[in-house]
């Protein structure tokens, strides 16, 4: 069974910075394509960020040189560094998987920044 965990959410003040964590297990991680997506209130879920099994990265535009996406196979671990954060960074950001063709999901962590 396929599980991710999301941790590391939670209130700051713009201009703060948080580290959310995506802990996985059932899953070789390491083949896996990894992403961050963002489902601010009232809005659809959107992606945010992605690394694939080779590293290669991708950024929603409103994040480029603020958010920083990795991953810690050895861990199993996926990793989101938010800095210079913004009240519209607001939303649940949940952490996915992608791996031969199939979608897997974590349960979601809030994150709220205080302008």
């Amino acid at each position: 069974q396929v599980q991710l965990v999301e941790s590391g959410g939670g209130l700051v003040q713009a201009g703060g910075s948080l580290r959310l964590s995506c802990a996985t297990s059932g899953i070789t991680f390491r083949f896996a394509t990894s992403s961050w997506y963002c489902q601010a209130p009232g809005k659809q879920r959107e992606l945010v960020a992605q690394i694939d099994s080779s590293g290669n990265t991708n950024y929603a535009d409103t994040v480029k040189g603020r958010f920083t996406i990795s991953r810690d196979n050895a861990e199993s671990t996926g990793y989101l560094q938010m800095n210079s954060l913004k009240a519209e960074d607001t939303g649940v950001y949940f952490c996915a998987l992608m791996f031969l063709g199939q979608h897997y999901w974590g349960q979601g962590t809030q994150v709220t920044v205080s302008s």
